[in-house]
């Protein structure tokens, strides 16, 4: 099969396509860097010519409201406006769980503007709802409040995955036929954000204190237990304090 990986230098991306083409596909990793960009149109119809797949893996540089929505807006609709045209036969995304529960949150706001102009084209689909990465742990620090050496959490659930668990996953449906519909993919264990943070800071032999609070946002909103798969979905099998012993090792 001919694959293209839009966001192909990516973390997710180039696994991905490194992955497909073990597997002996034709997998052809497109970004700005190689000429292709989703944004402005460069380089789609060149791209997609004789492909049967393509797997959005793309993120937006800003994560400013407006930004971020006119890039996952502008770079979907010209996806998939060259995809209808060059007959691609199944357009996979990767979103992120919980995306639709949080609508205070700008940026999971264009995730689901994204998934429902996907849902409403005429191309055959599956989008693939991720939880947070193990690798974007120090990331998700960083969207939280920090006074002096406190860093400060809310009581809300994660249950993040390792990147190599999302490919595998990709490989899978990229392979297989589309769903229609939207999965939920998460890692095999369940924290509260303060476990999860405590263990990687102690880990890492960051001084940094952690403590519960209420009023702390994440990317803007307030969270519950959005960021948790709901009902049935699939899980990888790579535990966290295996993966963070791994890489600090």
């Amino acid at each position: 099969m001919r694959i293209v990986v839009i966001g192909g230098s990516g973390l997710i991306g180039k696994k991905l396509v490194s992955k497909l083409q073990e597997l002996g596909h034709e997998a052809i990793a497109a970004s700005p860097s190689s000429g292709v960009n989703a944004v402005t149109g460069e380089g789609l119809a060149d791209v997609l010519v004789g492909a049967q797949v393509v797997v959005d893996v793309t993120n937006s540089p800003s994560f400013e409201d407006a930004a971020v929505l006119e890039f996952f807006e502008k770079s979907t609709r010209n996806l998939l406006a060259a995809e209808a045209d060059a007959s691609v036969t199944h357009h996979v995304m990767v979103s992120i769980v919980g995306a639709d529960r949080i609508p205070d949150s700008g940026y999971m706001r264009a995730k689901v503007a994204q998934e429902k102009l996907i849902q409403s084209a005429a191309i055959p689909y599956t989008i693939v709802r991720a939880t947070q990465f193990f690798e974007f742990i120090e990331t998700i620090i960083s969207q939280f409040p920090t006074d002096g050496q406190t860093v400060h959490l809310p009581s809300a659930f994660i249950q993040p995955i390792w990147s190599d668990d999302v490919v595998d996953t990709l490989v899978d449906i990229t392979l297989g036929a589309p769903v229609n519909g939207i999965i939920d993919l998460a890692g095999p264990d369940r924290f509260r954000f303060e476990e999860i943070i405590r263990q990687f800071l102690s880990t890492t032999h960051d001084s940094r204190q952690v403590v519960v609070d209420s009023h702390a946002r994440y990317f803007g909103a307030a969270l519950n237990d959005q960021l948790v798969p709901q009902g049935n979905s699939r899980i990888g099998p790579t535990h966290f304090e295996n993966w963070l012993n791994r890489s600090i090792a």
